[in-house]
């Protein structure tokens, strides 16, 4: 994850609320859940694909 090209979009928030988060401040992606379970892994995947940045990458 990469904050610097995070446009605040939300994608990664609304697809997975348990793993990331939206800065009250500055509305750039804030990250939960650094190892996520692998219940929890393809929402990451998911969130990772949705953001329109690509400030999201999942191993």
């Amino acid at each position: 994850m990469d904050r610097e090209y995070c446009v605040g979009a939300g994608m990664c928030a609304l697809t997975a609320p348990d793993i990331f988060d939206q800065d009250p401040d500055d509305g750039r992606v804030l990250l939960l859940d650094a190892r996520p379970s692998a219940h929890r892994h393809a929402a990451a995947r998911q969130a990772a694909q949705l953001c329109p940045a690509e400030a999201i990458a999942v191993p």
